[in-house]
């Protein structure tokens, strides 16, 4: 069976294509001003690659921006997405992290990848994607850069502040004591690390996560992580497209 899942994102909106549980085409684009106009598009996008082009296929949608999507029949919550596509790609995980653009969540996952807890970061961007962007922007830095940065720390500098607004201050003031810029970006990979370990925390710990989302896509920020948690954690291939691919499975199943 051949169906779809597209997931809505605040910054990046991805689609993909499923063949009996097989990832046969995917797309991603800024989410933009108008996230349903890029659902459509991604949504065509992976169509295409998959060599489904002018197919109408039995399609999920997910993500903060479903409500606004024509694309798909029905449409479930990323929690829940992300816990079916992390159990598919990775079965022997009992927990998932995912560092989104504007929010991050962790589950805890139950028999067969159902949701047993989870906690979210929505109120705030420390702990996100938008604050690696807005600290890495205060070093002058891209969000590569800064993660290579971080790698080559001798002494990471501590960050006292969770708040992303005044960690920027005190990106600047650490800066001005000319603190390396590398001891700087270790730092806030850690304090990243820490807000998510609080998450984690709260709704009790799993022996094992599944690493998802855009952030998954540093180096840095999987140390750091692992560090903070004492922890393994699995990065999938195309970490991104996770949430995606459990609302295609989902699709699967309707």
């Amino acid at each position: 069976m051949i169906t779809a899942g597209i997931d809505i994102g605040s910054v990046a909106t991805k689609a993909a294509v499923v063949r009996d549980g097989r990832l046969i085409g995917k797309a991603m684009l800024r989410s933009g001003t108008n996230p349903r106009k890029a659902g459509e598009q991604v949504y065509l996008q992976a169509l295409e690659e998959a060599g489904m082009a002018g197919r109408d296929l039995p399609c999920v949608t997910t993500g903060y921006g479903r409500v606004t999507a024509q694309t798909g029949a029905r449409t479930i919550t990323e929690i829940l997405a992300a816990a079916r596509g992390a159990n598919h790609v990775a079965p022997d995980v009992d927990g998932v992290i995912d560092l989104g653009g504007q929010d991050t969540k962790v589950i805890r996952l139950g028999t067969g990848g159902t949701v047993a807890d989870f906690a979210m970061n929505d109120k705030c961007a420390a702990g996100t994607g938008r604050f690696l962007e807005l600290m890495a922007s205060a070093l002058g830095v891209d969000l590569d850069r800064l993660s290579s940065l971080a790698e080559a720390a001798t002494n990471p500098a501590r960050m006292n502040s969770t708040c992303a607004v005044f960690a920027e201050s005190e990106v600047v003031s650490l800066i001005a004591r000319s603190v390396p810029e590398a001891d700087i970006a270790a730092g806030l990979f850690a304090a990243i690390a820490s807000r998510v370990a609080s998450l984690a925390a709260h709704i009790g710990w799993a022996s094992r996560y599944a690493f998802i989302g855009g952030g998954a896509n540093s180096p840095a920020l999987k140390k750091a992580l692992e560090a903070t948690l004492d922890k393994e954690l699995l990065v999938p291939e195309d970490p991104q497209f996770v949430v995606a691919l459990g609302a295609a499975l989902t699709a699967a199943q309707s």
